[in-house]
Protein backbone atom coordinates (compact mmCIF):
# COMPACT_ATOMS: atom_id res chain seq x y z
CA UNK A 1 0.00 0.00 0.00
CA UNK A 2 1.49 3.31 -1.11
CA UNK A 3 1.73 6.26 1.25
CA UNK A 4 2.19 8.79 -1.56
CA UNK A 5 -0.22 11.71 -1.16
CA UNK A 6 -3.19 12.28 -3.42
CA UNK A 7 -2.97 15.68 -5.12
CA UNK A 8 -6.04 17.87 -5.60
CA UNK A 9 -6.04 20.94 -7.84
CA UNK A 10 -8.61 23.50 -6.72
CA UNK A 11 -9.74 24.55 -3.25
CA UNK A 12 -13.41 25.22 -3.94
CA UNK A 13 -16.30 23.23 -2.53
CA UNK A 14 -15.49 20.08 -4.52
CA UNK A 15 -11.75 20.17 -3.87
CA UNK A 16 -12.16 20.90 -0.17
CA UNK A 17 -14.70 18.08 0.24
CA UNK A 18 -12.51 15.64 -1.70
CA UNK A 19 -9.49 16.52 0.47
CA UNK A 20 -11.52 16.00 3.65
CA UNK A 21 -12.87 12.61 2.57
CA UNK A 22 -9.41 11.38 1.57
CA UNK A 23 -7.77 12.56 4.79
CA UNK A 24 -10.56 11.07 6.91
CA UNK A 25 -9.79 7.74 5.21
CA UNK A 26 -6.22 8.00 6.51
CA UNK A 27 -4.54 9.02 3.25
CA UNK A 28 -2.31 12.15 2.99
CA UNK A 29 -3.47 14.95 0.69
CA UNK A 30 -1.83 17.93 -0.99
CA UNK A 31 -4.46 20.55 -1.88
CA UNK A 32 -3.26 23.06 -4.50
CA UNK A 33 -5.15 26.38 -4.58
CA UNK A 34 -3.95 29.19 -6.86
CA UNK A 35 -5.54 32.04 -4.88
CA UNK A 36 -4.11 34.49 -3.82
CA UNK A 37 -1.15 33.86 -6.17
CA UNK A 38 -3.58 34.19 -9.05
CA UNK A 39 -7.13 35.51 -8.72
CA UNK A 40 -10.27 34.86 -10.75
CA UNK A 41 -12.97 37.07 -12.23
CA UNK A 42 -15.46 36.11 -9.50
CA UNK A 43 -13.60 35.31 -6.26
CA UNK A 44 -12.99 38.11 -3.76
CA UNK A 45 -10.98 36.33 -1.01
CA UNK A 46 -8.33 33.65 -0.63
CA UNK A 47 -10.53 31.45 1.56
CA UNK A 48 -11.25 27.86 0.61
CA UNK A 49 -14.80 27.02 -0.56
CA UNK A 50 -15.66 30.68 -1.20
CA UNK A 51 -19.24 31.11 -2.42
CA UNK A 52 -19.18 33.40 -5.45
CA UNK A 53 -22.89 33.51 -6.31
CA UNK A 54 -25.86 32.78 -4.04
CA UNK A 55 -25.41 31.91 -0.37
CA UNK A 56 -28.12 29.25 -0.54
CA UNK A 57 -27.69 25.47 -0.59
CA UNK A 58 -31.37 25.39 -1.61
CA UNK A 59 -34.04 23.19 -0.01
CA UNK A 60 -33.18 21.20 3.11
CA UNK A 61 -36.30 19.02 2.78
CA UNK A 62 -34.96 15.45 2.61
CA UNK A 63 -38.41 13.91 2.07
CA UNK A 64 -39.78 15.63 -1.01
CA UNK A 65 -36.87 17.57 -2.54
CA UNK A 66 -33.93 15.95 -4.35
CA UNK A 67 -31.32 18.49 -3.22
CA UNK A 68 -32.54 18.16 0.39
CA UNK A 69 -32.11 14.41 -0.01
CA UNK A 70 -28.56 15.00 -1.26
CA UNK A 71 -27.94 17.12 1.87
CA UNK A 72 -28.99 14.15 4.02
CA UNK A 73 -26.81 11.67 2.15
CA UNK A 74 -23.80 13.98 2.43
CA UNK A 75 -24.36 14.36 6.16
CA UNK A 76 -24.44 10.55 6.47
CA UNK A 77 -21.11 10.45 4.63
CA UNK A 78 -19.48 12.91 7.05
CA UNK A 79 -19.40 15.83 4.62
CA UNK A 80 -17.24 18.80 5.65
CA UNK A 81 -19.23 21.12 3.38
CA UNK A 82 -22.54 20.19 4.98
CA UNK A 83 -21.16 20.34 8.53
CA UNK A 84 -19.73 23.80 7.84
CA UNK A 85 -22.97 24.89 6.17
CA UNK A 86 -25.06 23.72 9.13
CA UNK A 87 -22.74 25.56 11.53
CA UNK A 88 -22.95 28.79 9.47
CA UNK A 89 -26.65 28.80 8.58
CA UNK A 90 -28.80 31.91 8.43
CA UNK A 91 -32.64 31.92 8.25
CA UNK A 92 -34.00 31.16 4.79
CA UNK A 93 -37.44 29.59 5.05
CA UNK A 94 -37.29 25.98 3.87
CA UNK A 95 -33.78 26.43 2.43
CA UNK A 96 -30.34 26.04 3.96
CA UNK A 97 -28.54 29.35 3.47
CA UNK A 98 -25.22 30.29 5.05
CA UNK A 99 -23.16 33.26 6.15
CA UNK A 100 -20.75 33.09 3.22
CA UNK A 101 -17.72 34.44 5.12
CA UNK A 102 -18.35 32.26 8.16
CA UNK A 103 -18.84 29.22 5.95
CA UNK A 104 -15.56 29.72 4.05
CA UNK A 105 -13.69 30.40 7.29
CA UNK A 106 -15.04 27.18 8.84
CA UNK A 107 -14.01 25.05 5.85
CA UNK A 108 -10.57 26.70 5.67
CA UNK A 109 -9.93 26.19 9.39
CA UNK A 110 -10.87 22.50 9.27
CA UNK A 111 -8.75 21.82 6.18
CA UNK A 112 -5.69 23.68 7.47
CA UNK A 113 -5.90 21.96 10.88
CA UNK A 114 -6.11 18.40 9.53
CA UNK A 115 -2.77 16.62 10.09
CA UNK A 116 -2.98 14.74 6.77
CA UNK A 117 -3.75 17.77 4.56
CA UNK A 118 -1.14 20.15 3.19
CA UNK A 119 -2.39 23.30 1.45
CA UNK A 120 -0.12 24.67 -1.28
CA UNK A 121 -0.89 28.18 -2.55
CA UNK A 122 0.27 27.90 -6.15
CA UNK A 123 -1.08 27.72 -9.69
CA UNK A 124 -0.86 24.38 -11.47
CA UNK A 125 -0.65 25.43 -15.09
CA UNK A 126 -0.73 21.99 -16.73
CA UNK A 127 -1.97 18.49 -16.10
CA UNK A 128 -0.57 16.74 -13.02
CA UNK A 129 2.91 15.25 -13.55
CA UNK A 130 3.24 11.49 -14.02
CA UNK A 131 4.47 10.91 -10.46
CA UNK A 132 1.12 12.19 -9.16
CA UNK A 133 -0.35 8.75 -9.76
CA UNK A 134 -3.60 9.66 -7.95
CA UNK A 135 -4.88 13.19 -8.55
CA UNK A 136 -8.15 15.10 -8.78
CA UNK A 137 -8.83 18.21 -10.87
CA UNK A 138 -11.52 20.21 -9.07
CA UNK A 139 -10.94 23.64 -10.52
CA UNK A 140 -14.60 24.32 -11.10
CA UNK A 141 -16.13 26.66 -13.65
CA UNK A 142 -13.30 29.20 -13.35
CA UNK A 143 -10.43 26.94 -14.45
CA UNK A 144 -7.29 28.92 -15.32
CA UNK A 145 -6.81 29.19 -19.11
CA UNK A 146 -3.48 27.32 -19.12
CA UNK A 147 -4.93 24.33 -17.29
CA UNK A 148 -8.07 24.40 -19.43
CA UNK A 149 -5.89 24.24 -22.54
CA UNK A 150 -3.92 21.32 -21.08
CA UNK A 151 -7.19 19.47 -20.45
CA UNK A 152 -8.31 20.10 -24.03
CA UNK A 153 -4.98 18.85 -25.35
CA UNK A 154 -5.18 15.67 -23.26
CA UNK A 155 -8.78 14.84 -24.10
CA UNK A 156 -8.79 15.90 -27.71
CA UNK A 157 -12.13 17.60 -27.13
CA UNK A 158 -13.11 21.22 -26.51
CA UNK A 159 -14.62 22.07 -23.17
CA UNK A 160 -18.21 23.18 -23.36
CA UNK A 161 -19.06 26.51 -21.77
CA UNK A 162 -21.98 28.53 -20.45
CA UNK A 163 -22.52 31.87 -18.73
CA UNK A 164 -23.38 32.12 -15.04
CA UNK A 165 -24.63 35.33 -13.43
CA UNK A 166 -24.32 36.72 -9.88
CA UNK A 167 -27.10 38.41 -7.89
CA UNK A 168 -26.70 41.79 -6.12
CA UNK A 169 -26.47 42.12 -2.31
CA UNK A 170 -28.21 44.97 -0.44
CA UNK A 171 -27.45 46.57 2.94
CA UNK A 172 -30.41 45.78 5.21
CA UNK A 173 -30.55 49.19 6.85
CA UNK A 174 -31.23 50.82 3.48
CA UNK A 175 -34.41 48.77 2.85
CA UNK A 176 -37.69 50.56 3.61
CA UNK A 177 -39.50 48.19 5.97
CA UNK A 178 -42.54 50.47 6.01
CA UNK A 179 -43.11 49.17 2.47
CA UNK A 180 -41.55 45.70 2.71
CA UNK A 181 -42.29 42.93 5.20
CA UNK A 182 -40.77 39.72 6.53
CA UNK A 183 -42.42 36.45 5.44
CA UNK A 184 -41.43 33.08 4.01
CA UNK A 185 -43.59 31.80 1.21
CA UNK A 186 -46.62 30.04 2.77
CA UNK A 187 -45.00 30.89 6.16
CA UNK A 188 -42.76 27.83 5.77
CA UNK A 189 -40.32 27.28 8.65
CA UNK A 190 -36.95 25.91 7.58
CA UNK A 191 -33.64 25.11 9.32
CA UNK A 192 -32.87 27.91 11.75
CA UNK A 193 -35.84 29.88 10.42
CA UNK A 194 -39.04 31.34 11.79
CA UNK A 195 -41.39 31.43 8.80
CA UNK A 196 -40.45 35.10 8.31
CA UNK A 197 -37.08 34.66 6.68
CA UNK A 198 -37.41 36.72 3.48
CA UNK A 199 -37.91 40.42 2.92
CA UNK A 200 -40.72 40.96 0.41
CA UNK A 201 -41.03 43.99 -1.86
CA UNK A 202 -44.55 44.27 -3.42
CA UNK A 203 -45.36 45.54 -6.90
CA UNK A 204 -48.70 46.43 -8.44
CA UNK A 205 -49.42 45.67 -12.08
CA UNK A 206 -48.17 48.98 -13.50
CA UNK A 207 -44.98 48.88 -11.43
CA UNK A 208 -44.31 45.33 -12.55
CA UNK A 209 -44.77 46.03 -16.27
CA UNK A 210 -42.55 49.13 -16.06
CA UNK A 211 -39.90 47.13 -14.24
CA UNK A 212 -39.91 44.35 -16.83
CA UNK A 213 -39.54 46.87 -19.65
CA UNK A 214 -36.64 48.57 -17.83
CA UNK A 215 -34.86 45.21 -17.56
CA UNK A 216 -35.28 44.60 -21.27
CA UNK A 217 -34.21 48.12 -22.31
CA UNK A 218 -31.25 48.55 -19.93
CA UNK A 219 -27.66 48.41 -21.27
CA UNK A 220 -25.95 45.09 -20.59
CA UNK A 221 -22.47 43.60 -20.53
CA UNK A 222 -21.32 42.48 -23.96
CA UNK A 223 -20.01 38.97 -24.58
CA UNK A 224 -17.54 39.83 -27.36
CA UNK A 225 -15.31 36.75 -27.79
CA UNK A 226 -17.79 34.58 -25.84
CA UNK A 227 -20.74 35.47 -28.07
CA UNK A 228 -23.05 32.50 -28.56
CA UNK A 229 -22.12 30.69 -25.35
CA UNK A 230 -25.40 29.36 -23.88
CA UNK A 231 -26.81 30.12 -20.44
CA UNK A 232 -27.56 27.43 -17.89
CA UNK A 233 -31.35 27.56 -17.41
CA UNK A 234 -31.04 27.19 -13.62
CA UNK A 235 -29.20 30.51 -13.35
CA UNK A 236 -30.58 32.79 -16.06
CA UNK A 237 -29.98 36.54 -15.80
CA UNK A 238 -33.17 38.29 -14.73
CA UNK A 239 -33.32 40.33 -17.94
CA UNK A 240 -33.03 37.18 -20.10
CA UNK A 241 -36.07 35.76 -18.30
CA UNK A 242 -37.87 39.06 -18.87
CA UNK A 243 -37.21 38.81 -22.61
CA UNK A 244 -38.99 35.42 -22.69
CA UNK A 245 -42.35 37.04 -22.01
CA UNK A 246 -43.83 39.77 -19.84
CA UNK A 247 -45.38 37.28 -17.37
CA UNK A 248 -42.29 35.04 -17.08
CA UNK A 249 -40.86 36.71 -13.97
CA UNK A 250 -44.26 36.76 -12.26
CA UNK A 251 -44.33 32.97 -12.53
CA UNK A 252 -40.67 32.61 -11.56
CA UNK A 253 -38.58 34.49 -8.98
CA UNK A 254 -41.19 37.26 -8.62
CA UNK A 255 -44.27 35.09 -8.08
CA UNK A 256 -46.62 36.52 -5.41
CA UNK A 257 -48.14 33.19 -4.35
CA UNK A 258 -48.05 32.29 -0.66
CA UNK A 259 -47.39 35.88 0.42
CA UNK A 260 -49.62 38.45 2.15
CA UNK A 261 -48.61 42.10 2.45
CA UNK A 262 -48.38 42.74 6.20
CA UNK A 263 -48.99 46.47 5.62
CA UNK A 264 -52.06 45.98 3.40
CA UNK A 265 -53.45 42.41 3.77
CA UNK A 266 -56.51 43.19 1.63
CA UNK A 267 -54.46 44.08 -1.46
CA UNK A 268 -52.83 41.18 -3.30
CA UNK A 269 -49.45 42.14 -4.84
CA UNK A 270 -49.19 41.55 -8.58
CA UNK A 271 -45.53 40.52 -8.17
CA UNK A 272 -43.01 40.33 -5.32
CA UNK A 273 -39.23 40.71 -5.18
CA UNK A 274 -37.73 38.64 -2.36
CA UNK A 275 -34.45 39.21 -0.52
CA UNK A 276 -32.74 36.52 1.57
CA UNK A 277 -30.36 37.04 4.50
CA UNK A 278 -26.75 36.74 3.31
CA UNK A 279 -24.67 36.93 6.49
CA UNK A 280 -24.99 35.88 10.14
CA UNK A 281 -25.28 39.46 11.37
CA UNK A 282 -28.32 40.05 9.20
CA UNK A 283 -26.80 43.22 7.76
CA UNK A 284 -26.77 41.97 4.14
CA UNK A 285 -29.58 40.55 1.98
CA UNK A 286 -29.28 39.15 -1.54
CA UNK A 287 -31.91 39.58 -4.23
CA UNK A 288 -33.29 36.09 -4.83
CA UNK A 289 -33.18 35.00 -8.48
CA UNK A 290 -31.76 38.37 -9.59
CA UNK A 291 -28.61 37.22 -11.34
CA UNK A 292 -27.92 39.87 -13.93
CA UNK A 293 -25.68 41.08 -16.74
CA UNK A 294 -27.00 44.66 -16.55
CA UNK A 295 -24.23 47.23 -16.36
CA UNK A 296 -23.56 48.38 -12.80
CA UNK A 297 -24.95 51.91 -13.14
CA UNK A 298 -28.11 50.50 -14.73
CA UNK A 299 -28.51 47.95 -11.93
CA UNK A 300 -28.57 50.74 -9.36
CA UNK A 301 -31.09 52.75 -11.37
CA UNK A 302 -33.45 49.87 -12.22
CA UNK A 303 -33.36 48.06 -8.89
CA UNK A 304 -34.08 51.29 -7.00
CA UNK A 305 -37.45 51.41 -8.79
CA UNK A 306 -38.49 48.36 -6.75
CA UNK A 307 -40.83 49.47 -3.93
CA UNK A 308 -38.87 49.53 -0.68
CA UNK A 309 -35.50 49.69 -2.44
CA UNK A 310 -35.68 53.32 -3.55
CA UNK A 311 -32.73 54.20 -1.29
CA UNK A 312 -30.98 50.82 -1.39
CA UNK A 313 -27.21 50.71 -1.03
CA UNK A 314 -25.51 47.72 -2.64
CA UNK A 315 -22.69 45.80 -0.98
CA UNK A 316 -22.16 43.99 -4.28
CA UNK A 317 -23.71 44.44 -7.70
CA UNK A 318 -24.46 41.61 -10.07
CA UNK A 319 -21.94 40.23 -12.51
CA UNK A 320 -21.37 37.67 -15.22
CA UNK A 321 -18.72 35.00 -15.75
CA UNK A 322 -18.22 32.05 -18.04
CA UNK A 323 -18.33 28.49 -16.75
CA UNK A 324 -16.63 25.58 -18.48
CA UNK A 325 -17.25 21.87 -18.17
CA UNK A 326 -15.96 18.77 -19.94
CA UNK A 327 -17.93 16.22 -21.94
CA UNK A 328 -17.90 13.83 -18.99
CA UNK A 329 -20.02 10.96 -20.40
CA UNK A 330 -17.44 10.51 -23.17
CA UNK A 331 -14.27 11.28 -21.21
CA UNK A 332 -14.82 9.84 -17.70
CA UNK A 333 -15.46 6.34 -16.39
CA UNK A 334 -17.94 5.48 -13.64
CA UNK A 335 -15.41 6.46 -10.95
CA UNK A 336 -14.87 9.96 -12.43
CA UNK A 337 -11.51 8.82 -13.79
CA UNK A 338 -10.23 10.13 -17.12
CA UNK A 339 -10.37 7.16 -19.49
CA UNK A 340 -7.18 8.19 -21.24
CA UNK A 341 -5.24 8.55 -17.99
CA UNK A 342 -5.98 6.16 -15.09
CA UNK A 343 -5.56 7.76 -11.67
CA UNK A 344 -6.60 11.24 -12.81
CA UNK A 345 -10.13 12.15 -11.72
CA UNK A 346 -12.32 15.19 -12.15
CA UNK A 347 -14.72 16.61 -9.56
CA UNK A 348 -17.15 19.48 -9.10
CA UNK A 349 -18.74 21.74 -11.68
CA UNK A 350 -16.09 21.06 -14.31
CA UNK A 351 -17.71 17.61 -14.64
CA UNK A 352 -21.04 19.12 -15.68
CA UNK A 353 -22.97 19.09 -12.45
CA UNK A 354 -24.59 22.36 -11.39
CA UNK A 355 -25.00 23.86 -7.93
CA UNK A 356 -22.96 24.19 -4.76
CA UNK A 357 -24.26 21.01 -3.16
CA UNK A 358 -23.95 18.93 -6.31
CA UNK A 359 -20.39 20.17 -6.82
CA UNK A 360 -19.42 19.24 -3.27
CA UNK A 361 -21.16 15.86 -3.60
CA UNK A 362 -19.14 14.98 -6.71
CA UNK A 363 -16.01 16.06 -4.83
CA UNK A 364 -17.02 13.75 -1.99
CA UNK A 365 -17.37 10.84 -4.43
CA UNK A 366 -14.10 11.57 -6.23
CA UNK A 367 -12.30 11.75 -2.89
CA UNK A 368 -13.71 8.43 -1.72
CA UNK A 369 -12.90 6.77 -5.03
CA UNK A 370 -9.31 8.07 -4.99
CA UNK A 371 -8.78 7.05 -1.35
CA UNK A 372 -10.06 3.53 -2.06
CA UNK A 373 -7.71 3.21 -5.03
CA UNK A 374 -4.75 4.41 -2.94
CA UNK A 375 -5.61 1.94 -0.15
CA UNK A 376 -5.96 -0.96 -2.57
CA UNK A 377 -9.66 -1.37 -1.89
CA UNK A 378 -12.48 -1.86 -4.41
CA UNK A 379 -13.83 1.40 -5.81
CA UNK A 380 -17.54 1.02 -5.05
CA UNK A 381 -19.93 3.41 -6.79
CA UNK A 382 -23.07 4.42 -4.88
CA UNK A 383 -26.33 2.69 -5.92
CA UNK A 384 -28.16 4.52 -8.73
CA UNK A 385 -31.19 4.72 -6.42
CA UNK A 386 -29.35 7.21 -4.18
CA UNK A 387 -28.97 10.92 -4.87
CA UNK A 388 -25.21 10.31 -5.07
CA UNK A 389 -25.71 7.58 -7.66
CA UNK A 390 -28.33 9.45 -9.69
CA UNK A 391 -26.04 12.48 -9.99
CA UNK A 392 -23.00 10.33 -10.82
CA UNK A 393 -24.92 8.45 -13.50
CA UNK A 394 -26.00 11.70 -15.13
CA UNK A 395 -22.40 12.90 -15.28
CA UNK A 396 -20.91 9.66 -16.56
CA UNK A 397 -23.56 8.51 -19.01
CA UNK A 398 -27.07 9.75 -18.37
CA UNK A 399 -27.36 12.03 -21.40
CA UNK A 400 -29.15 11.37 -24.66
CA UNK A 401 -27.43 11.26 -28.04
CA UNK A 402 -29.30 12.39 -31.13
CA UNK A 403 -30.02 9.51 -33.52
CA UNK A 404 -29.93 11.95 -36.43
CA UNK A 405 -26.60 13.44 -35.31
CA UNK A 406 -24.79 10.66 -33.40
CA UNK A 407 -21.63 12.75 -33.11
CA UNK A 408 -23.43 15.71 -31.56
CA UNK A 409 -22.91 16.15 -27.82
CA UNK A 410 -26.10 16.76 -25.87
CA UNK A 411 -24.65 16.64 -22.34
CA UNK A 412 -25.68 19.71 -20.32
CA UNK A 413 -25.18 20.88 -16.69
CA UNK A 414 -27.83 19.53 -14.34
CA UNK A 415 -28.98 20.07 -10.77
CA UNK A 416 -29.92 16.90 -8.90
CA UNK A 417 -33.62 16.12 -9.37
CA UNK A 418 -35.95 13.16 -9.02
CA UNK A 419 -36.03 12.76 -12.80
CA UNK A 420 -32.50 11.32 -12.56
CA UNK A 421 -33.58 8.50 -10.21
CA UNK A 422 -34.60 5.01 -11.38
CA UNK A 423 -38.37 4.40 -11.14
CA UNK A 424 -39.82 2.78 -8.04
CA UNK A 425 -40.33 -0.96 -8.18
CA UNK A 426 -43.66 -2.06 -9.60
CA UNK A 427 -46.14 -2.50 -6.82
CA UNK A 428 -44.52 -0.01 -4.43
CA UNK A 429 -47.25 1.14 -2.08
CA UNK A 430 -47.67 4.90 -2.20
CA UNK A 431 -51.06 5.52 -0.63
CA UNK A 432 -50.60 6.20 3.12
CA UNK A 433 -52.55 4.22 5.68
CA UNK A 434 -55.83 5.92 6.54
CA UNK A 435 -55.79 8.19 3.48
CA UNK A 436 -59.34 9.08 2.47
CA UNK A 437 -60.56 10.40 -0.83
CA UNK A 438 -59.11 10.13 -4.34
CA UNK A 439 -55.38 9.52 -4.34
CA UNK A 440 -53.93 11.28 -7.34
CA UNK A 441 -52.36 14.50 -8.53
CA UNK A 442 -50.32 16.36 -5.93
CA UNK A 443 -50.95 13.79 -3.17
CA UNK A 444 -49.63 10.99 -5.35
CA UNK A 445 -46.63 13.05 -6.54
CA UNK A 446 -45.62 13.89 -2.95
CA UNK A 447 -46.00 10.25 -1.90
CA UNK A 448 -43.81 9.17 -4.82
CA UNK A 449 -41.06 11.61 -3.83
CA UNK A 450 -41.19 10.38 -0.24
CA UNK A 451 -40.86 6.79 -1.42
CA UNK A 452 -37.90 7.66 -3.65
CA UNK A 453 -36.23 9.48 -0.75
CA UNK A 454 -36.82 6.66 1.74
CA UNK A 455 -35.37 4.14 -0.71
CA UNK A 456 -32.38 6.41 -1.39
CA UNK A 457 -31.49 6.91 2.28
CA UNK A 458 -31.79 3.19 3.03
CA UNK A 459 -29.54 2.32 0.08
CA UNK A 460 -27.10 5.10 0.97
CA UNK A 461 -26.73 3.75 4.52
CA UNK A 462 -26.01 0.29 3.08
CA UNK A 463 -23.41 1.73 0.71
CA UNK A 464 -21.71 3.59 3.56
CA UNK A 465 -21.84 0.54 5.84
CA UNK A 466 -24.09 2.27 8.36
CA UNK A 467 -26.95 0.80 10.34
CA UNK A 468 -30.40 1.64 9.04
CA UNK A 469 -31.17 3.72 12.12
CA UNK A 470 -28.03 5.84 11.68
CA UNK A 471 -28.72 9.56 11.65
CA UNK A 472 -26.92 12.21 9.70
CA UNK A 473 -24.09 13.84 11.64
CA UNK A 474 -24.96 17.25 13.05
Amino acid sequence: MSTNPIHIIGGGLAGSEAAWQIAQAGVPVVLHEMRPVRGTDAHKTEGLAELVSSNSFRSDDAETNAVGLLHAEMRLAGSLIMASGDASQVPAGGALAVDRDGFSAAVTAKIEAHPLITVMREEISGLPPADWDQAIIATGPLTAPSLAQAIRTETGADSLAFFDAIAPIVHFDTIDMDVCWFQSRYDKVGPGGTGKDYINCPMDRDQYFSFVQALIDGPKSEFKEWEGTPYFDGCLPIEVMAERGVETLRHGPMKPMGLTNAHDPATKPYAVVQLRQDNALGTLYNMVGFQTKLKHSEQVRVFRTIPGLENAEFARLGGLHRNTYINSPILLDASLQLKSRPGLRFAGQITGCEGYVESAAVGLLAGRFAAAARLGRPVMAPPPTTAFGALLNHITGGHLVSEDEPGKRSFQPMNVNFGLFPPLDTGTKLKPEGFEGRFRGKDKAVAKKKALSARALADCRDWLGLSQDAQAAE
